[in-house]
């Protein structure tokens, strides 16, 4: 192959990077993989969730202070890169922040994509993590807009017709969509009432939509889990350090409950055998029988 392996992920805001396949991507990096981060949006709208983070001159500047916290993230996991898409916040369903034109949310749809592909053929990765077509468990209008453009934007960065001034055309080879899956809450869960501790899951968590039955890849984190922890907590606007969800259980326990990230295999061009335990499964097959 022409170029290195590389990996783009693409999320919404600021933190979601660290709670959705930190541990793939500090992996993947560790392996020499190209790592890619697109973030779509500043986060302007995010709630401050960690009581020590909420003051005035905080709510003030608060777009340019989760900028500083996903650099931050970014390196701890091992961006090689990171990508502002460019667009604000859009915030939650039903929020007056959803009017704003300058949202992610209501951008032009076209030149949406055309950003993505231009990012896309710059960068030539060979897999891309995106938001998944079922996100009932949590709608969040730029959580929607992700998914929406991923898939046209991995089309039209192929084809030679589309946005011709934004680079030679890209292959992308693979798309996959991150999911949490209901086994890892139940583990986790089980564990708490093991260790004598209140569980933060409740009944309405676990009777939310799952996708196990979807689930093609699960990549081994051992050793990488700790990281997307340690990411999550550069957010400290976001990321309470006293949060029972995120941090209740001792940290060797809680890195040792399965370990692992998991994907629905979406979009391929490669012939790879499910399930798989490699993203790039079928694509280095292709580059050593090419050498």
């Amino acid at each position: 192959m022409s170029s290195p392996l590389c990996l783009l992920s693409v999320h919404a805001h600021p933190d979601d990077e660290s709670s959705k396949g930190a541990g793939t991507v500090a992996r993947y990096r560790t392996d020499g993989v190209r790592t890619v981060l697109v973030c779509c949006t500043g986060g302007e709208e995010g709630d401050i969730l960690n009581p020590a983070m909420d003051r005035d001159e905080v709510r003030a500047d608060i777009g340019a202070i989760r900028r500083a916290e996903l650099e931050r993230a970014a390196a701890i996991i091992g961006y090689d890169e990171v990508v502002l898409l460019g667009y604000r916040d859009s915030g939650m369903p039903d929020s007056e922040a959803n009017a704003n034109p300058a949202a992610f949310a209501n951008a032009d749809f076209d030149e949406a994509v055309g950003r993505l592909v231009a990012i896309i053929r710059r960068t030539q990765p060979q897999v891309v993590l995106t938001y998944g077509d079922e996100q009932g468990g949590y709608p969040h209008p730029d959580h929607l807009r992700v998914h929406d453009i991923t898939h046209p934007a991995v089309e039209r960065a192929a084809d030679p017709a589309w946005y011709p001034e934004a680079g030679e055309p890209w292959q992308v080879a693979k798309v996959y969509y991150s999911v949490w899956s209901k086994k890892r809450s139940e583990l986790t869960h089980a564990k708490y009432l093991e260790l004598g501790l209140e569980s933060p899951f409740n009944e309405e968590w676990f009777d939310r939509p799952w996708q196990d039955e979807r689930i093609t890849t699960s990549i081994d984190i051992a050793g990488y889990k700790g990281v997307g922890m340690d990411a999550l907590l550069a957010h400290a606007t976001q990321i309470d350090p006293d949060s029972p969800f995120w941090f209740g259980l001792p940290r060797e326990v809680s890195e040792a409950i399965h370990p692992y990230d998991e994907y629905i295999l979406a979009f391929s061009t490669v012939d790879a055998a499910l399930p798989e335990d490699d993203l790039f499964a079928g694509i280095r097959e292709q580059a050593w029988s090419s050498t």
